[in-house]
């Protein structure tokens, strides 16, 4: 009894070579760390994070300019007033809570 084999060596070398390299292509493209599908993730966060930092960098530039200017004796007495609780001597300051 003789085994037959419906394909010869050749075919059968053929489709061995396109299977791997089927696998090679798919193991590219879907599981390599530097796959398709993580080099897409890779740029859509560098465009958030460029948006981002374009936005920082305009606020930024704004305190800057905001610390530029020097401030007013009434903007001075206002945070003197609201944050830190200081008052005028013989000034009454009735403190009301909200609810």
């Amino acid at each position: 009894m003789s085994l037959s084999f419906p394909l010869s060596l050749s075919s059968l070398r053929r489709w061995l070579l396109v299977g791997a390299g089927a696998f090679l292509v798919l193991w590219i493209l879907f599981f390599d760390s530097h796959s398709l599908l993580q080099r897409y993730q890779w740029h859509a966060e560098l465009e958030q994070l460029t948006q981002e930092n374009a936005r920082l960098m305009r606020e930024t530039e704004k305190l800057r300019e905001q610390l530029a200017e020097p401030l007013s004796d009434q903007t001075v007495e206002q945070i003197a007033r609201e944050d830190y609780g200081m008052i005028r001597p013989g000034e009454t300051v009735y403190r009301i809570e909200r609810k």
